[in-house]
């Protein structure tokens, strides 16, 4: 980390994308929340990589432990960087995983390199690019895993919202394994539910998890969608999401035809950005 750092003392810069900020968390040594414009990204545990701040990383992070037997590595795709949560979880509970990140943010990818560095024995390769342009030349039948979470700002780039884009995950992808996509909706859901209509466009076994209040559009919060080629571990990943501080409910197959209502899958000629997140969602300034 270099110097050593008062606990209250937030980190600034300019990146890329605009300013990122480090804020110490209040209640763990050594733990930072990375914020990009305002809006949090990702918090990092240095000393736990196990430790799991954020509820929709740790739903994926429950994806990444039913992918595969306990404990036996896997290769994974992640389209979107942040500060690396995800990464470092994998690495530090399935030794010998073959990792690659692709963030657009080059300046980003320095910082967190510099001031939240990774563990020397990990194989975790930081790429920079853009996410569709990147997965576009990835090599067929490799990853157990790809995780979609990629937000300029607080919103996701419409290129990453198409039944195209999603094929190209899909083709990556080894025989048993996963897709999972992190996007954020509110109110009547259309574009949540576009969403899962485009993953289901694709894979013949989907499912969507989010907070029943979530679901039921009485806030804004994230989904996480899961598509694969073969039976999701649904019973699994139901039991932990309920259990998890901020119970989650898993959504799939009628019940997830009746949330999806005939909403018709996104086409690049359709796709939008993810809509903008009400002021005060997810520690967004309300001014």
């Amino acid at each position: 980390m270099g110097r050593t750092r008062k606990a209250d003392e937030t980190v600034t810069r300019e990146v890329d994308s605009g300013i990122a900020e480090l804020v110490p968390d209040p209640d763990v040594p050594r733990a930072w929340t990375l914020h990009l414009n305002g809006t949090p990204q990702s918090h990092v545990d240095l000393d736990d990589p196990r430790h799991l701040e954020f509820e929709y990383v740790r739903r994926i992070a429950h994806v990444a432990d039913l992918v595969a037997p306990d404990d036996e590595p896997i290769r994974a795709l992640h389209l979107g960087g942040g500060a690396l949560s995800l990464p470092r979880y994998i690495a530090d509970t399935r030794p010998r995983s073959t990792q690659q990140v692709v963030e657009v943010d080059a300046a980003l990818i320095d910082l967190v390199r510099g001031l939240l560095p990774l563990d020397r024995t990990w194989r975790v390769k930081i790429r920079n690019g853009d996410a569709r342009a990147v997965l576009a030349k990835a090599p067929e039948d490799t990853f157990d895993l790809v995780v979609t979470d990629v937000f300029a700002g607080a919103r996701t780039p419409a290129h990453l919202t198409s039944v195209e884009f999603v094929s190209l995950a899909a083709r990556t992808l080894r025989g048993g394994g996963i897709y999972a996509a992190n996007i954020g909706d509110g109110g009547a859901l259309k574009f949540a539910k576009a969403q899962a209509a485009t993953v289901r466009a694709v894979f013949p076994h989907v499912c969507v998890v989010a907070e029943p209040a979530v679901f039921r559009g009485r806030r804004f919060g994230n989904f996480v969608l899961l598509g694969s080629h073969v039976e999701l571990p649904v019973p699994d990943l139901s039991r932990r999401t309920a259990s998890d501080p901020f119970p989650g409910r898993v959504e799939h197959d009628e019940s997830l035809v009746r949330f999806i209502g005939g909403t018709p899958a996104t086409t690049d000629a359709t796709a939008t950005q993810s809509p903008q997140p009400p002021k005060g969602t997810w520690g967004l300034p309300d001014d």
